[in-house]
């Protein structure tokens, strides 16, 4: 019986060390008109990916930050979901974001008044990179796609995937105020 309690708690164990994420800080708090941002998002198409990427961007879900995320050129980043210029220059197709020119930067400002363009550029990446490398270009821009397997690209979007799950429990995450959130570095 002691045999099975040891390798339990030691498989136990090896869990929590195998997924860096788990051992991030983490829960959820109510944010006032954070359930009418999480509609607009699904109405112009997004799911709950998009949601747990907008809620860990930003507390409100809004596009409030200092323009660009304060960076400039492809680093400077648009949107709900902070996407950067470097990808949304090479992948957004629907809005005619893609094609445009490194100095062509400030055209990504449209994402911070349209969510729908937000969205559909998202998805364009995604489709146009696949979700790893989307998720590793999203996170550390060009360095990301060069070098997508770093712990740093995995804890964020383990942390995506972490609210993900969250807000899929219970079909009322989808429209309440609350934020689910994962103590992420920020860079």
């Amino acid at each position: 019986m002691k045999g099975i309690y040891f390798l339990l708690t030691s498989l136990a164990a090896l869990r929590s060390f195998a997924s860096p994420g788990k051992r991030d800080n983490r829960g959820s708090y109510t944010v006032s008109g954070l359930g009418q941002h999480k509609q607009a998002i699904l109405n112009a198409g997004g799911n709950t990916l998009d949601l747990a990427i907008a809620m860990l961007e930003t507390e409100t879900m809004t596009t409030d930050y200092a323009y660009g995320d304060g960076k400039t050129n492809d680093s400077a980043n648009f949107g709900l979901f902070k996407q950067n210029w470097g990808m949304l220059r090479v992948c957004a197709t629907r809005y005619g974001l893609a094609g445009q020119t490194e100095a062509d930067w400030n055209n990504g400002a449209l994402l911070n008044s349209n969510v729908y363009a937000d969205v559909a550029s998202r998805w364009d990446c995604q489709d146009y990179y696949g979700i790893d490398l989307w998720f590793a270009g999203h996170r550390d821009g060009a360095s990301g796609l060069a070098n997508p397997n770093t712990a740093d690209i995995d804890n964020y979007k383990n942390a995506v995937y972490w609210i993900q799950d969250q807000i899929d429990s219970n079909s009322i995450y989808q429209s309440d105020d609350t934020r689910f959130w994962v103590d992420v570095a920020a860079i």
